[in-house]
């Protein structure tokens, strides 16, 4: 900060977990008081015991406490803040907030709510494109209703994207490619989305869009002070995406050349220009493959992404955004603005790919990231509850190299080296993605996660035979026969078969080859009650003990089964069927919400509903028996 501006004393930050975290770190580099905010449920989270000072809420759902702006306002004045830092996410795109803020005398850092109404509005943001002479996609922007839009959509004709009108980060969003991507009928997708979007931003405004799924999710960093200077800070390509969510992020795009980012820069300043934007934002945009873009929103506040373009650029964008809430003058010009290597952000979220994405909560005995050569942005620690109220990100590594191809080695280093039990998790699949032909070759779009089938990435058999080899001298070898370890890596189950001989030790993993159990200076481990932590040149695998992770088998899921369970903890939305009603295989039974997500609970098999032990309003726990069925 200059001398010459209005230096923040203390900021309030409206939000929770990493971005939380992320925000303290950088005031308490510019040596700025912060304060945070809390539910019941985070009082002991560790963005509270970061900050200076930390105030409580609300109960522990969001509605209570971090989408209830009158308490966070009055927080922000009786803790002493002058400025309120809204993150992303909850409140951050809320032009009604951002009024209750600068309303109460105190700086808001971010848009101007005029510019949130006009931008962080899909409707208007899509008007301003047009304006500005930036493509946007075929779409119905009217919303009067669940059946009127379904009309629209029946007349427009498939595929088209179902989009919350307010907000993003994919929440009221739903993707509809044919009549089996809407089994319950259009307008119960209509009616879906809308609850979504009402339960995640207070509003539930629709718009729909003809769906673009071939392109390229590739999205522009831009920054404006106060006084009409904007710039932009490259591009990000995120188009590896599950259920409309980011899962990996990297810039620059291997998609993009000069010319193109040029040209994709220019469009997203005209856009944030014309509306007298201030502060950072991100504007996306549909990358198609003859090399034509498209519009699709801009996220008026700070990105889950930012990080990237901070490793890119060197450039930090919280304090940018500090700076130029207080009336300074960008410190940079377009010209100033340099690209440096390659930089790959990989989220960690706290869910089961392998059953349809469903959340994963728990005490997490062990979370640790053990390489220190990449950067990890995260909200938990070790001891934390990860609860069904907030969304499942955990944490995200993001890494820099050189190039391409060295960040993708890295960022599958700093994946290996991730210790994490108690929830599952992606790790896993992340890491596949990474070493996938696919993804190395920058062929991906945003539909390709949910095409491709991926192989699992293998760990070596030499870092799982210098485990159970450290063991042996932990003292778990008997004095006769072989050694039998199970292990896990990122939830994958592995067996270490142990033998010592004349010739020293042997080990088989998976019922593979024998090979000779590394030992030696370049191999080294660390054993303790947690698991075992292989090192070995400058990398680092993490294995757990087979018996610490529930990875839910054994659970009376089978397709054959005759009742519907919670497949999580979370609270029921709507219950759709009575006692006596007889159902289809595959039909929606009830429709349930966890990590701001919904779910819909459909019937295993045929047969008329015998019993329901739930309702709307309801608090269910994971594999909770929630509707029986009999036979027709």
């Amino acid at each position: 900060m200059t001398e010459a501006t209005r230096q923040p004393v203390s900021v309030l930050i409206a939000n929770r977990g990493e971005i939380a975290s992320r925000i303290i770190r950088t005031c308490r580099k510019l040596g700025v008081r912060t304060v945070a905010v809390y539910s019941d449920v985070d009082r002991s989270a560790p963005h509270v015991s970061a900050a200076d000072d930390a105030v409580r809420i609300g109960r522990s759902p969001a509605s209570e406490s971090y989408l209830n702006i009158a308490s966070i306002v009055d927080a922000a004045k009786s803790s002493g803040a002058d400025s309120v830092h809204p993150g992303y996410g909850f409140l951050s795109e809320r032009a009604d907030f951002a009024q209750a803020v600068v309303e109460a005398g105190l700086t808001w850092i971010g848009p101007p709510a005029a510019v949130i109404d006009a931008l962080g509005d899909k409707v208007s943001a899509r008007r301003l494109a047009v304006q500005a002479g930036v493509p946007v996609a075929e779409g119905v922007e009217e919303d009067e209703g669940d059946a009127a839009l379904a009309a629209e959509i029946g007349a427009m004709g498939l595929p088209i994207m179902i989009k919350a009108a307010a907000g993003g980060g994919g929440r009221g969003m739903r993707l509809i490619r044919s009549e089996d991507d809407a089994p319950d009928g259009i307008e119960a997708a209509v009616a879906g989305a809308r609850r979504e979007a009402q339960a995640a931003f207070g509003d539930g405004r629709l718009l729909v869009e003809r769906a673009l799924s071939e392109g390229r999710h590739v999205e522009v960093q831009v920054i404006f002070d106060a006084h009409g200077h904007g710039v932009h800070l490259g591009e990000r390509d995120c188009s590896v995406q599950r259920r409309r969510q980011k899962v990996i992020e990297e810039t620059p795009s291997p998609a993009v050349d000069d010319a193109l980012r040029a040209r994709l820069g220019d469009a997203a300043l005209q856009v944030c220009h014309a509306a007298g934007y201030v502060g950072a934002g991100t504007v996306e945009f549909m990358l198609m493959p003859d090399g034509e873009f498209m519009f699709l929103e801009v996220n008026a506040r700070i990105q889950v992404e930012h990080p990237v373009t901070e490793m890119l650029t060197g450039l930090d964008l919280v304090e940018l955004q500090l700076r130029v809430a207080e009336g300074e003058p960008l410190p940079i010009s377009q010209d100033d603005v340099s690209f440096a290597g390659h930089a790959i952000e990989t989220r960690i979220y706290a869910e089961d790919p392998s059953r349809g994405y469903v959340p994963s909560t728990g005490r997490l005995r062990w979370f640790e990231p053990l390489d220190d050569r990449a950067r990890h942005d995260s909200g938990p620690t070790s001891g934390d509850v990860v609860t069904a109220h907030y969304d499942p990100m955990l944490a995200k590594t993001i890494v820099h190299a050189e190039d391409r191809a060295a960040a993708l080695a890295r960022s599958s280093e700093a994946l290996d080296a991730w210790a994490i039990d108690g929830v599952t998790t992606n790790l896993a699949q992340l890491s596949a993605v990474l070493a996938s032909d696919d993804f190395g070759a920058g062929a991906v779009d945003i539909g390709w996660l949910d095409r491709v089938e991926l192989a699992g990435r293998p760990v070596p058999a030499e870092a799982l035979g210098a485990a159970a080899l450290a063991e042996v001298s932990d003292g778990a070898w008997r004095s006769s026969g072989e050694l039998v370890r199970k292990y896990l890596r990122h939830g994958q189950a592995h067996e270490v078969r142990l033998r010592r001989s004349s010739d020293g030790w042997s080990a088989s993993v998976d019922d593979g080859d024998v090979i000779p159990a590394p030992t030696g200076r370049d191999w080294s481990a660390e054993v303790s009650a947690n698991g075992v932590v292989v090192s070995h040149a400058n990398r680092r695998w993490v294995f757990l003990r087979e018996r610490r992770i529930r990875t839910g088998a054994g659970r009376s899921r089978a397709s054959g089964a005759n009742v519907v369970r919670a497949p999580m903890p979370g609270t029921m939305i709507e219950v759709l069927v009575a006692v006596g009603d007889e159902v289809a295989p595959g039909q929606t039974l009830a429709i349930m919400e966890a990590m701001k997500i919904e779910h819909l609970l459909s019937a295993p098999n045929g047969g008329v509903v015998s019993a329901i032990h739930t309702a709307a309003g309801s608090s269910v726990d994971e594999d909770d028996v929630l509707i029986e069925l009999g036979a027709p």
